[in-house]
């Protein structure tokens, strides 16, 4: 690894990301020790009162509390200050009264028995309950009843970075109990995630496919698992390898200003979790240069934010991890590593990646990321930010319905780059318009899901996710009209060609910057490249061939189609 000068101030970025948002939790949280639901953190429930369940994931927000008052950090007001302990203590012992008798906890319906919420609230209660060296039998029990829970149970879908977590949570609960159970079960959901990552291209399985924003999840958790396993003498243990894997896939979604992730992932998202980064580093060039190119974007704020009252703990404590195993030796930059041109296709991600070796500068670098599974899904991006993001036709029929090329559909035809000039290539993928659905919550809705969850889903927990996952995420009914999209990549552009049947009854149709189809929570969440414009056509005005509308764009540096 080439090593450059120390920096420490730039490692104090991730302190200074992290600290703002302490006020924020303290806000959320019920304060009152005379109160019921002193220690809880889902403001909605304790306070509005616009629920009538506590969310489990918000316990996750005990974490940075804990922290901010055990440890030292840059410009830390809050450490040793008692009331702090006092507050995070009780959002720990919280848990035990939220939770069903089980020991599981809801997130989005009564009765859910989310392993999401239990595995995120899990871990972040466990890390606090050691480092504020708690003493708590009620709360050890609690521990025990969820790690029961994992051993007996499992969710629908592939979901990477849950099952990673929980390998992380029950090892916590191994260390702080004894339990060789806990271990057991950390170790078998460790080799279950494993069993999901492509061994050639290296990304963790997330629904339908790859998800970078995601990944950095699982990369995270899987890392810190590694810390916490890793003894003195110990030989080289199985994580490091598709661990290194698992970087070196994110390295091409590390955009060249700093930005990570977006709607080409199979979830949507932008998350970047770095203190999975910062613990490879040491071992992987890449792992450093991903780190240090995300801190580079700081102070342009290239980062995502995700700070709603449900989501925003998700990242605070990352940033103080990251922050204590930030790794002093900084690697060269990320742009100098792609001074040549290159083109790299991923035939099981189904996933492009392009860039025309200037990346190191603002004008003439291009950085163009496509999902050919999900329509053509593209995103562009130089060293100054977004060029363009273009998220696929997305159009509205005579009758009302929305019609959507960018879901994910493994059965579209792609064509891939035969051109063997890099600098030069494209790529064709065609398939059916889907239906998108709106899933909006109604009166009559919220009815019908409360008598389910009462009668009859309070019993049959995964039988209730798969058919909401059906509804919500993984379904996507076909229209008969079909679309093709072509994408040719030049040294400095990218040219786009989309094509739909003329006869296709429209009312209005638009490229998206930013439209998704599936509901995801910690998708549609705020980065720059969301101010790119939508675009939207004249459908009368676009040429025509055979029995198809064309509509051609060309995308470069100063074309129009970025923020600015």
């Amino acid at each position: 690894m080439e090593i450059n000068s120390i920096r420490t101030t730039v490692r104090d970025r991730y302190v200074e990301l992290a600290l703002p948002y302490i006020p924020r939790l303290l806000h959320l949280v019920d304060q009152n020790p005379y109160s019921k639901t002193y220690g809880c953190l889902d403001r909605a429930f304790w306070h509005y009162r616009t629920m009538d369940f506590p969310c489990g994931m918000s316990q996750e927000m005990v974490l940075p509390l804990a922290l901010v008052y055990a440890k030292e950090y840059p410009g830390n007001r809050y450490q040793g200050v008692e009331r702090m302990r006092e507050i995070a203590e009780a959002a720990v012992r919280y848990m035990v009264k939220s939770s069903h008798p089980d020991g599981t906890c809801d997130d989005y319906f009564p009765f859910e028995r989310a392993m999401g919420a239990l595995v995120f609230s899990l871990y972040s209660a466990s890390e606090a309950y050691q480092v504020l060296d708690m003493n708590d039998n009620e709360v050890l029990d609690l521990f025990t009843k969820r790690i029961r829970h994992l051993e007996d149970e499992n969710e629908t879908g592939r979901l990477s970075n849950h099952q990673a977590l929980a390998a992380l949570a029950a090892y916590n609960v191994y260390k702080i109990t004894g339990d060789d159970n806990a271990r057991r079960i950390a170790e078998r959901r460790v080799e279950l995630t494993l069993s999901w990552q492509d061994k050639e291209e290296g990304w963790f399985q997330e629904y339908e496919g790859a998800d970078p924003g995601y990944h950095t999840c699982t990369i995270d958790f899987l890392a810190k698992l590694r810390q916490k396993m890793s003894r003195p003498g110990k030989s080289e243990d199985g994580f490091l390898k598709p661990l290194i894997k698992a970087a070196e896939f994110s390295w091409y979604f590390m955009h060249p200003d700093g930005s990570y992730g977006g709607e080409y992932g199979s979830r949507n998202t932008y998350h970047f979790y770095p203190h999975g980064f910062e613990l490879l580093a040491p071992h992987s060039e890449k792992a450093a240069q991903i780190a240090e190119a995300f801190l580079t974007g700081v102070p342009e704020d290239k980062r995502y934010h995700n700070d709603d009252d449900r989501m925003t703990a998700h990242y605070v404590y990352d940033f103080l991890q990251a922050w204590e195993d930030y790794h002093p030796e900084r690697p060269r930059p990320i742009t100098e590593s792609r001074r040549e041109p290159s083109t790299i296709w991923m035939p099981e991600a189904k996933m492009l990646v392009s860039w025309n070796g200037k990346e190191s500068q603002v004008k003439g670098g291009r950085h163009a990321i496509a999902n050919l599974s999900k329509g053509g899904v593209l995103k562009i991006f130089d060293a100054g930010g977004p060029i363009a993001s273009d998220t696929g036709l997305i159009g509205e029929l005579d009758d009302g319905t929305i019609a959507v090329a960018h879901l994910v559909q493994h059965d579209s035809k792609i064509t891939p780059a035969t051109n063997p000039n890099q600098e030069r290539a494209k790529y064709i993928v065609e398939g059916n318009f889907c239906r998108r659905k709106p899933n909006l919550m109604s009166v009559f809705k919220q009815l019908l899901l409360r008598g389910w969850v009462l009668l009859i889903g309070r019993f049959k927990a995964n039988l209730t996710r798969s058919i909401i996952q059906k509804m919500a995420i993984t379904g996507k009914p076909k229209l008969t009209y079909r679309f093709k999209r072509i994408i040719t990549v030049d040294d400095e552009r990218v040219t786009v060609e989309d094509y739909f049947p003329k006869d296709m009854p429209l009312k209005r149709i638009s490229i998206g910057s930013d439209a998704t189809s599936i509901y995801v929570a910690n998708s549609l969440t705020f980065q720059e490249s969301r101010l790119c414009p939508w675009q939207h056509a004249d459908v009368d005005k676009l040429p025509q061939e055979g029995n198809w509308r064309i509509w051609k764009r060309t995308y470069f540096r100063g074309s129009g189609h970025g923020p600015n």
